[in-house]
């Protein structure tokens, strides 16, 4: 028996390659950061002073000197963003900076992903237009809108390209583009999310104002940028960027400014409705719990909501807001569950639960799922059966709307590339990143785009170890199992994408289980030779019921704490289960 229903092998972390001298570190976090690749106690530095320089990025010159004569000329700004957190946290940054270096017409516009899709496209040109710009700002896209560019060229509106996604071929004809991801790009971080790409802009732009005597001579105080870290830590998280240094220090100092309460009103507004409390708060409770909140607006309705949100300095309002949205993100967990359903059952038919008969690239599509949910059900039904999955959902005028997840060795925006130029005309459009990414085809494409996707795919896992893996760091001994030890891990890392929270393991002597809710179950366990009890909890267990009367498991688990009415105790998280007797 399984936690989700699918054999796993639960082994060592490989080990780092060199010895570290890291001092008095308690030597079970020597040995987590030397096995994520930390090769010097200089990597483990998570002050600002660590981040590489902003003039490092190419087109920062040109991108500084456009915005320094539109803030001289008082120029009319709109900044167009993307539809999810990343987006939204980019365009709420890309304002407020602004508005503290001396702009004063500063507005936003965000595509509808249900009307325009994504991206500056010359349809969203047409809106923007209305607001009588002298200049865009793309935050989170723009480096793949060449039609969009030319448009806003067109009608003479300069465009300042900001973004992390990957380049095509071409690039637009913007004024200026910084992108960490553009070819021969000398930046050390191709890891940066779009929030951080506009904080990066905006501090190369307050130390550009600082030269010219830019702030006395408006009479306002130059602004602390750090203020917006919060803004930075939410969207670098929600974008599951892999965490490089550069992303650790950024989160790391913007969950130090929430944890001592000196954060935006919407963020500490969504913090509050997700059940969290700040002054703990961690890089994991902004992935699954701030993020999805502010995500669902922009899968359920319109991310114009959540920037709204986080825009607001009244406190009341940020309380109203984040209820909305939190109401939203219960609907979306309702479409989504009834999706995994109906997705399930689609494999079914295909036969492709059973591990002889399943795909090297799995496609799914029914007419009735909602666009805003498959990039999360792509997710669920990858990590099922651990392969890349393209969900699909209709899009009108005949089109289908597909949200791609893939794993580890197997970069998925490569692969639509390469489907792209075998098959010319089958792909309207693509784009994304190694592990997700979005595309449109016509529906009555899909038949030939699932197959043609099957083989790619399976070109690239052919010579690939596909058995799924739980890395372990290990056993605690009695004296690690503590709330302190548990604490101590917290505050030790900024844990994510590629830097990944400490998962143990061991065997455990279950004392007592129950299911709570549909699927999960709640566990006391105790180590052997140890009298201490210990509680843990398995979210989502496939028939949790057969777990019942199990004396002894192998468990791979996450230390947490569990918060209840003000008291904090130690708990296990389990990752993976197995039943031993």
């Amino acid at each position: 028996m399984y936690s989700q229903g699918v054999k796993k092998t639960i082994i060592p972390r490989p080990p780092g390659k060199k010895k570290l001298d890291l001092g008095d570190m308690h030597p079970v976090l020597q040995r987590i950061f030397l096995s994520r690749g930390i090769k010097s106690a200089d990597e483990l530095d998570r002050s600002l002073a660590g981040l590489p320089s902003p003039w490092l990025l190419s087109g920062m010159k040109d991108m500084v000197a456009h915005l320094i004569e539109a803030l001289s000329q008082q120029q009319r700004i709109t900044i167009v963003a993307d539809f999810d957190a990343d987006g939204a946290t980019s365009c709420a940054l890309a304002i407020r900076g602004l508005r503290m270096l001396g702009a004063v017409n500063v507005d936003f516009i965000v595509p509808n992903r249900f009307e325009y899709g994504y991206g500056l496209t010359p349809e969203i040109v047409e809106l923007v237009k209305r607001q009588e710009p002298e200049m865009i700002i793309t935050v989170d896209n723009g480096i793949s809108s060449i039609a969009g560019v030319d448009a806003a060229k067109a009608l003479g509106i300069k465009v300042l390209v900001t973004d992390h996604h990957l380049p095509g071929e071409s690039l637009p004809e913007a004024d200026a583009i910084v992108n960490p991801n553009l070819p021969d790009e000398p930046f050390p971080s191709q890891a940066l999310a779009g929030v951080g790409v506009m904080f990066y802009v905006l501090t190369a732009l307050r130390s550009r104002l600082r030269e010219i005597d830019w702030f006395q001579q408006q009479a306002i105080p130059e602004p602390n940028l750090a203020q917006l870290l919060d803004l930075v830590a939410l969207g670098t998280v929600a974008d599951v960027v892999p965490l490089d240094q550069t992303n650790r220090i950024l989160i790391h100092q913007g969950l130090q400014r929430i944890r001592s309460g000196r954060c935006h009103p919407g963020i500490l507004a969504l913090i509050e409705v997700s059940g969290r409390n700040y002054r703990y708060l961690s890089s994991s409770d902004l992935g699954f719990a701030v993020g999805p909140r502010l995500n669902a607006a922009g899968r359920m309705d319109d991310m114009a909501l959540g920037i709204q949100c986080l825009l607001t300095d009244d406190v009341s309002l940020a309380k109203d807001i984040a209820q909305q949205l939190d109401e939203m993100n219960r609907d979306r967990r309702d479409i989504e569950g009834q999706m995994k359903i109906e997705a399930m059952s689609l494999l079914n038919e295909m036969k492709a639960l059973d591990e002889k008969h399943l795909p090297a690239g799995v496609c799914l599509f029914d007419e009735n799922w909602h666009q805003g949910v498959i990039g999360i059900l792509a997710s669920r039904i990858k990590d099922r059966l651990h392969r890349p999955v393209i969900a699909f959902a209709p899009a009108g005028n005949g089109e289908i709307k597909g949200s791609a997840r893939s794993i580890p060795g197997v970069h998925i925006r490569d692969v639509l590339s390469d489907m792209a130029s075998a098959h010319p005309n089958i792909l309207n459009k693509f784009g994304g990143h190694a592990m997700a990414a979005g595309m449109s085809i016509q529906m009555h494409d899909y038949p030939p785009f699932a197959l043609a996707f099957d083989e790619m795919v399976g070109r690239r896992i052919a010579n690939m170890d596909l058995e799924q893996k739980v890395y372990s760091d290990g056993e605690l001994s009695e004296n690690e199992l503590t709330l302190e030890f548990a604490e101590l891990l917290q505050r030790s890392g900024t844990w994510g994408q590629e830097f990944p929270e400490p998962v143990f393991d061991g065997v455990f002597e279950v004392i007592q289980a129950r299911i709570v809710g549909q699927h999960h179950l709640k566990l006391v366990l105790r180590q052997a030779e140890n009298k201490q009890l210990i509680d843990a909890i398995a979210f989502f267990i496939e028939k949790p019921e057969q777990w019942l009367g199990i004396r002894t498991i192998h468990a791979a688990y996450k230390l947490d704490i569990n918060e209840y009415r003000g008291n904090r105790a130690l708990q296990f998280v389990i990752q993976y289960l197995e039943k031993l007797n």
